[in-house]
């Protein structure tokens, strides 16, 4: 998440630099996201066909590359380009992970697991959101990419280091079908599809209002990108917290709940960042909301990677491919709708929806929940 968040902060930089309206270089943000959910119709057959942490070993050095690229970048479209090549490989790394915990541990204790690898992702989102300010703003926009692909070999050669120790050198083929019979699969599955949809509207609603969260504090309070940067980051910490807590917060509330509080939880702060006078009331909002945010999503992660278990690598990507083709589209749709009215009004308008989006999928989870237990 580090690579896929390290641009918000650096995109008014960035326009100055490149000399291009905010609304063009945001595409090195809504590129790589589409570029994301697209390569995960490939990423999660050949996950399950030629093992999932070989495939995230690769995918890591390949990110590495890819950051390199983008940090000698000499002008906007080629930063675009790298930061396409770069989503080409990073798409395998989060879903086919997941889909290694759903392979390696039982669905009474997979949530609380997934929350404890969530703390990675979490982490990430707060170092991208941070150090892509704090970069920026002192050393330039090319070193927070160069720092990242030093990261990214790290990880890469540790995962290679520690492969015979974690997995057989290779997992077993889960399904019968074919490439695309696995994408028929899971496509023909009712909730699935349902499961799917929300990840999409989710990615939209979420992810797009915190890629123009660092620049609606930066314009409307005028602090600093670092300023700015550093209060958004608080969102991945706030994550952080709920996984830490996730073992005692997920007995007390459960699935359904979790969904509901979360996500309506998530929906206040929305509105606070947006209509605060008062900037440090930015900084409560924006650790609460990861909070928020984290409760909602590891409930649905648990879900995906139960949606069909025949393919798990095949469904949980799509999955992610859903969460981040609706990132991209959520960046486009906000980007267009901050040219008619102010960033305020825009991040007001989605917190709305946020809160419509978490009560829909906890009463779809709650008649899902019901079946089951019918049939059971």
């Amino acid at each position: 998440m580090t690579i896929q968040r390290i641009c918000d902060p650096m995109l008014p930089e960035l326009s100055r630099v490149f000399s291009a309206p905010i609304n063009e270089v945001a595409q090195v943000v809504s590129m790589f996201a589409i570029t994301y959910g697209l390569m995960q119709l490939v990423f999660g057959p050949v996950g399950d066909r030629w093992g999932k942490y070989k495939v995230v070993m690769l995918a890591t050095l390949a990110c590495s590359v890819g950051s390199f690229l983008s940090a000698f970048s000499g002008s906007l479209n080629f930063l675009i380009m790298a930061r396409i090549g770069t989503a080409v490989s990073t798409a395998a790394i989060i879903p086919l992970s997941m889909a290694w915990v759903g392979d390696q541990v039982h669905y009474e204790r997979r949530q609380e697991t997934l929350a404890r690898v969530g703390l990675g992702t979490m982490l990430g989102i707060t170092a991208g959101q941070l150090f892509g300010g704090l970069l920026t703003d002192t050393l330039g926009w090319r070193w927070a990419f160069a720092m990242v692909a030093i990261l990214f070999g790290g990880v890469s050669f540790m995962l290679w280091r520690h492969w015979r120790h974690i997995e057989a050198p290779s997992e077993p083929f889960e399904s019968e079908h074919g490439f695309v019979g696995q994408l028929v699969q899971v496509a023909r599955d009712p909730w699935a599809r349902a499961l799917l949809s929300v990840a999409l509207i989710e990615g939209g609603l979420v992810f797009g209002v915190l890629a123009i969260t660092a620049s609606h504090l930066h314009h409307t309070h005028t602090i600093s990108l670092t300023l700015a940067g550093g209060t958004t980051a608080l969102f991945g910490f706030g994550g952080m917290l709920y996984m830490a807590t996730a073992k005692y917060t997920i007995r007390r509330f459960g699935e359904v709940s979790l969904a509901r509080y979360g996500g309506s939880l998530l929906s206040v702060c929305f509105g606070v960042v947006a209509f605060t006078p008062w900037w440090p009331l930015a900084i409560p909002a924006c650790f609460l909301a990861g909070f928020g945010f984290a409760m909602f999503h590891n409930t649905m992660q648990a879900k995906a990677t139960q949606m069909v278990p025949s393919a798990r690598g095949t469904s949980v990507t799509l999955f992610a491919g859903a969460l981040f083709l609706g990132q991209s589209l959520g960046v486009l749709v906000l980007a267009k709708l901050m040219t008619y009215t102010d960033s305020a009004h825009v991040i007001g308008i989605d917190a709305v929806g946020v809160a419509g989006l978490a009560w829909h999928f906890g009463q779809k989870l709650k008649h899902r929940n019901a079946s089951q237990a019918d049939h059971a």
